[in-house]
């Protein structure tokens, strides 16, 4: 499925001056998206998203612990619908379980995702929501995790996307609606470069 990139502004202009970028293609965002948040912009981008999905049946939202938490907590208030955070490690608590493995680019370790078979169901319209998409590692748990659940994959929002690493390849060429609200095509020499500028 394509999609036409639509940048969305104040997001791109907020990275431009508070994004740091780091030797290895690692863009730091966190004085405003992943640590410390900007909820202004935080509850902007989450309505950009409610936009962008507003042609979607969606009854839940789907995030991996912990920087996806918090866009996605922010869609579902504004959606009315229910947030749920695959925990990337099993709680004693939790009995029956959908689990998978996800590798993880920033800390460079896999490790197992589970989410508690009480809160995904086989016909849940869902929706994912996390900061970043890069290899898309993480995404391709969530598939995985929904796809064992029976439910059916909605939408994937991404609020930063690194197109030179080439996970929205897949998941667009896979035939997932997949919105983005900035995607960096380089960060060659420490130099953040957006798509289409």
């Amino acid at each position: 499925m394509a999609n036409t990139y639509k940048p969305f502004a104040p997001l791109v202009e907020r990275i431009k001056k508070d994004g740091v970028c780091l030797d290895g293609g690692i863009l730091k965002v966190d004085s405003f998206v992943n640590h410390q948040i900007d909820p202004t912009l935080l509850q902007s981008m989450s309505i950009e998203f409610v936009r962008r999905f507003a042609n979607k049946e969606i009854n839940k939202i789907l995030t991996i612990e912990a920087s996806g938490i918090a866009p996605a907590i922010m869609v579902g208030f504004l959606l009315n619908v229910p947030v749920v955070f695959a925990k990337k490690k099993k709680p004693s608590t939790m009995g029956d379980m959908l689990v998978t493995e996800v590798f993880s680019f920033t800390k460079n370790k896999s490790y197992s995702v589970c989410c508690s078979k009480d809160f995904l169901h086989q016909g849940d319209k869902v929706l994912f929501i996390d900061d970043f998409l890069a290899n898309g590692n993480a995404a391709k748990g969530i598939i995985d995790l929904v796809k064992q659940a029976g439910a059916e994959l909605a939408g994937m929002g991404f609020i930063i996307e690194k197109s030179f690493q080439h996970g929205g390849d897949f998941l667009r060429n896979s035939g997932f609606q997949v919105e983005s609200l900035a995607i960096i095509d380089s960060l060659d020499n420490c130099q953040i470069k957006f798509k289409g500028e």
